[in-house]
């Protein structure tokens, strides 16, 4: 069976798209990456070399350096379908990150997204 497209993309050319989205909602490029480093334990540093290798979703999320466990309390709708239905884990972290650019553009707090009590 044939991948995905969108896990052979690069993450780079999706991530100013996720920028975009948040700034035009008066979000800042700061809170997507502190979503991006919370989702994946990728320091800044290291999320910034991924962008510019323009690294593929598949391995960007492959070698996350700790997939945060929270991420299972992220539900919802994305695309028409539930996130926590979703049984393709690669599909599943790609639209993790999806719902939580979403939240953020949406304008929930910050600490809500990072599912923080």
């Amino acid at each position: 069976m044939a991948k995905h497209k969108i896990y052979t993309m690069s993450f780079a050319s999706v991530y100013p798209h996720y920028v975009t989205k948040a700034e035009k909602k008066g979000r800042s490029k700061e809170e997507v990456d502190e979503i991006i480093r919370w989702l994946t334990g990728y320091s800044q540093e290291q999320l910034e070399v991924l962008l510019k290798k323009k690294t593929d979703f598949e391995t960007f999320f492959a070698e996350a350096p700790e997939l945060n466990p929270s991420r299972k309390m992220i539900k919802g709708v994305i695309c028409g379908i539930r996130v926590e239905e979703i049984e393709e884990p690669l599909m599943q972290e790609i639209r993790y990150l999806d719902k939580l650019i979403d939240e953020l553009a949406k304008g929930k707090a910050i600490e809500k997204i990072l599912r923080k009590s």
